[in-house]
Formats: C-alpha cells, structure tokens, sequence
C-alpha cells in the first residue's frame, strides 16, 4: 500500500515580493541585452559591458527588483516629479530657492550608474539625480530644501546645495568653479591612496560642472592640476546651451569644451547627453581609464536646459518658447527612454503614467512632511566650526541667547 502523501502547504510570499519578482521576469533585462548585442554588432562589447543592461546582486531598497534599467526608468520620472513639485513650491513661497534639471536627466543617473559606491563625486547644483541613485532619499532632499531639524546641513545651506559624506558626495558651493582645483586635490589624495593600496577597490574622483563653469579661471587650474598631477579624475561638463542667460554663441568660439582637452594633455569623449546609454558608456569607459593609466579624462555631454536656470531666472527673456518647446519634443531624455522601452514592449504609454502618479504622490507625502517639521535648533548655529568651542563663540551663542530672550516677541 502507498503511504497517502502529505501535503505541504507554499510558503507565504508577500504579494510586494510576489510583485517585484514578477517585474524582473516580465522584463527579462538579459534577453534584452542578448537582442541588443545581437541587432547592434558595432556595439556590442559596449552593449555586454553596460551595467545598465545587468541585474544587480540584490534588489534595489527603492524598487524592490533587481532590475537595473527599470531602476534608472523610474529614477529618471521620480527626479522629474521631485522637480516640478518644489519648484512649485518655491513658487508659493514655501521654500526660498530652487533650481530644476529637466532635460539632463540622462546625465546623472547614467553617470551615476557607472560609478562604484566609492567613487567621489563633487558635484554643481544640477546633479541631484547622482545622490538619488546612491541612496539620498526623498525625505533627505525634502528636509534640506525646507531647512527643518532633520536636513544633515543643519538649515545652513540654501536649497538643492546637497551634500552626504556617507554616500562619497561633497556639499553642494554655489560660486561657479569652486569644485573643479578642490576635485584636483582629492583625486591626487585618491592616487596615493590607490597606490598604496589601502581600499580593497580602487577609487576615481568625478566632477560636474556647466559650460558656463569652463570660463571661469578655476577650470584652468583644475585641469592643469589633474593634468600634470596624473590623477584618476573624471571632468564632467554638462554643456547645456546656456550659462545662467549667456548662450554658448557667446561664451567662446572653438570647438565646444572637448577641444581643450587636448591642450591639457588629457583624454576626452563627447557624448549625446541626452542618451542614458552613451552617458553610461562614456563614464564606465572614462572611469577604467583613469585607473588603468592614473590620467584624467574630460567628458562633454550635449544636453538642453529646459527650465530656468533657477527660480531667481526667467529664460523667456534670452531665448523663446518655441526653442525651448523644441528640444523638448526632440531631445527629451525621459521620453527617449520612454520609447525605448516603449519599442521593447516593457512599458505603454498608461504603464508610465502610473508611474509618474506614483513618484508624484510619494514627493508631495515627503514635502508635506518635512514642510512641517520644526526648525534646527538655535544652538546648532554654533556648533561644527571647532571641535571643542572656543570662548568668544560662546559668548557670541551667549549674547544671542540675552538679545531673544529681551526681545522675545522678535523671534
């Protein structure tokens, strides 16, 4: 006689892991990349390398799934939402200052994606998107543009000037230039450090900046530095047409910023920055050959500023609607990869609106927030300056505490 059979209930899956396991087999990102190659034989040692074309080892904390390329397609709309949103806001009057980077997403989460977790990024102020890849969360830039008591800059920067030591990301400066000799400085560190072989990995350092930053006189001194110093450091120039209201007609006549490269005695790669797969493919190919020859390498990434240049601008005034409605239908990075994915049948037009309503509401949760979070406390004015607090800062943090305390209904 047969032993009657036990059964064994499945275990429990919770319907998000349920989810999320399905997405990565609905968009089977090795097929795609296998096809790709395929199709695209000129590229397909670019197209194999590319590690948005991968799995990661584990799940994203932010999507859940393993899937690097869906990752990078939300993170593109959630940057975007998370613009329109708190410049609306600063609009209103809710927050004092903001600047978008519409039209050059592309740039930060293609770069980002290229670069290793230990890679040190000083940044400008238009590459949000390379903290929202490596973990900055909504809450964190919420909480830095209305300055509340959980920003990590204490209510001490204006907003959108970002910074994180724990993801390898310098505060944000706003002079223009300021990042570029300071780059210098910490790739010859990193150098040492890669030659003395301190970190189980080696490290390059990367910089951003604008086409109007080329014409400062810190861009000189930074390349020369790099340049003559042999460091790992990737330059990053988002030429985007327009310094603050001066077009590129009219900030010099050469060939772009890529032709001078060569008078540093430097690589350089000029790159559709409106692509997420070439800006990828530039910084992965810049970033193995820093290390493999201790040199810097200066990108130029072609992109279009569709918005202001900050809240404190109105580009009507230099350049037209129609312009601007051009390069949005043309070169817009979103909706290019929107089409991609679109040909590839991994998402309609209705699947990507519901993803924006989705980034949508998850910003206005986060800023209603820390909208109503209270203020850093007083004392931390004088805290951070000086390890141990010296006395004529603690009678300046004394007198101010006198002076509200007698002028209480000020304050």
């Amino acid at each position: 006689h047969e032993e009657p059979q036990t059964t064994h209930p499945e275990p429990t899956v919770p319907l998000m892991e349920q989810s999320n396991t399905r997405i990565d087999i609905m968009h089977d990102i090795d097929s795609l990349r296998s096809l790709l190659a395929t199709s695209h034989p000129v590229h397909s040692r670019t197209i194999v390398d590319s590690n948005l074309l991968k799995n990661s080892l584990r799940a994203f904390p932010d999507t859940g799934c393993k899937n690097t390329l869906l990752r990078a397609h939300r993170q593109m709309i959630r940057l975007r939402q998370m613009d329109n949103i708190l410049q609306n806001a600063q609009r209103q009057g809710r927050i004092s200052f903001y600047m978008t980077c519409t039209g050059e997403e592309a740039i930060h989460i293609g770069s980002a994606s290229a670069l290793k977790p230990q890679d040190v990024v000083l940044a400008q102020y238009r590459e949000a998107g390379i903290l929202m890849w490596r973990g900055f969360t909504l809450d964190q830039f919420t909480n830095q543009c209305f300055a509340n008591d959980l920003d990590m800059g204490k209510g001490r920067q204006m907003p959108v000037h970002y910074g994180s030591r724990a993801l390898n990301y310098h505060t944000i400066s706003s002079p223009l230039g300021t990042q570029i000799p300071q780059a210098a400085g910490v790739a010859y560190k990193l150098k040492l450090e890669n030659a003395e072989g301190k970190e189980a990995e080696d490290s390059v350092a990367i910089c951003f900046f604008g086409d109007g930053c080329a014409s400062t006189t810190d861009f000189h001194s930074g390349l020369n530095f790099a340049a003559t110093l042999s460091t790992p450091l990737i330059f990053f120039c988002r030429n985007n047409g327009y310094a603050i209201s001066t077009s590129v007609e009219d900030q010099y006549a050469g060939d772009g910023i890529i032709s001078r490269a060569s008078g540093y005695g430097m690589a350089g790669i000029r790159v559709d920055g409106n692509d997420i797969f070439a800006v990828h493919a530039a910084v992965q190919a810049a970033r193995s050959y820093c290390l493999e020859h201790s040199a810097p390498v200066l990108i130029e990434a072609m992109t279009y500023r569709q918005g202001h240049h900050s809240t404190s601008d109105d580009s009507t005034r230099y350049r037209s609607k129609e312009e601007v409605h051009d390069f949005s239908e043309k070169s817009d990075p979103v909706k290019r990869l929107n089409s991609f994915l679109n040909l590839h049948k991994w998402f309609g037009p209705s699947d990507i609106a519901n993803i924006c309503d989705e980034e949508r509401m998850d910003v206005l949760r986060e800023m209603k927030a820390a909208e109503h979070r209270p203020p850093p406390k007083l004392e931390t004015l004088f805290q951070d300056v000086y390890h141990n607090k010296p006395e004529h800062l603690q009678k300046q943090e004394q007198n101010l505490i006198n002076h509200i305390s007698k002028y209480p209904d000020q304050y």
